[in-house]
């Protein structure tokens, strides 16, 4: 089924989609639309306003979302598996339960969104906001990480072993329990480095410019 522009805020849609059909939603306005179990497998939003949308328990596997995007988004216990999100706002997003092998978020804006207690594999982040989010005990391992912004966001828990950490951003991050065993972390900003932060950097590789910051936060000078 195609849905091109229309106003289907506030409705329930989850009965209303027959299954084994790709559903395309274009330019649609889905505020707080209840799509809730839905069967979504294949189906594209593209340039949406999805304020508030209930996608929890949705089938989203190989779902595309492109543009648009809004505040809340509850992917909830959802089945997301090889879904791709591209330059779409999820600020405050609850993906709590939900599957996420082979997802992939590029170029969105995740300030305050909580990815913890998610299933699966890992996901991949690329070009992304994520400001303030929770990302506790995710799994980043081995993944390269480009031009993402972690300020203040809590990763305790996570597993960044391995991983590959380019134009990131790690200011004021909690890193409580987080591993970066044999991460590259030489196109990171670290922020400033206190005791917490050096004892989850334990086994990761820093640059010279890097080291000598750390030292100096200690009054450490290297000629």
């Amino acid at each position: 089924m195609n849905f091109d522009g229309e106003d289907l805020s506030r409705k329930a849609l989850g009965d209303r989609l027959p299954p084994g059909e790709t559903h395309v939603f274009r330019e649609c306005d889905l505020t707080e639309t209840d799509l809730w179990g839905a069967s979504l497998a294949g189906a594209r939003f593209e340039s949406c306003v999805l304020e508030q949308t209930d996608f929890r328990k949705a089938d989203l596997d190989g779902a595309v979302f492109t543009g648009g995007g809004g505040m809340r988004m509850r992917f909830n216990d959802a089945d997301l598996i090889d879904a791709t999100f591209t330059d779409v706002d999820l600020s405050s997003a609850q993906f709590a339960g939900a599957l996420l092998t082979d997802v992939s978020f590029t170029g969105c804006r995740m300030i305050g969104a909580s990815l913890t207690g998610s299933r699966g594999t890992g996901f991949k982040l690329s070009r992304s906001n994520l400001t303030l989010a929770n990302l506790g005990g995710c799994s980043l391992r081995r993944e390269h990480v480009e031009g993402v912004r972690f300020d203040d966001a809590d990763l305790s828990g996570c597993d960044f072993t391995e991983a590959t950490l380019s134009d990131c951003r790690l200011r004021g991050t909690r890193l409580l329990n987080t591993k970066f065993a044999k991460a590259d972390l030489r196109g990171a900003d670290l922020g400033e480095p206190d005791d917490d932060k050096l004892r989850a950097f334990a086994g990761a590789v820093i640059n010279q410019a890097q080291a000598n910051a750390i030292l100096a936060a200690r009054g450490i000078t290297v000629l």
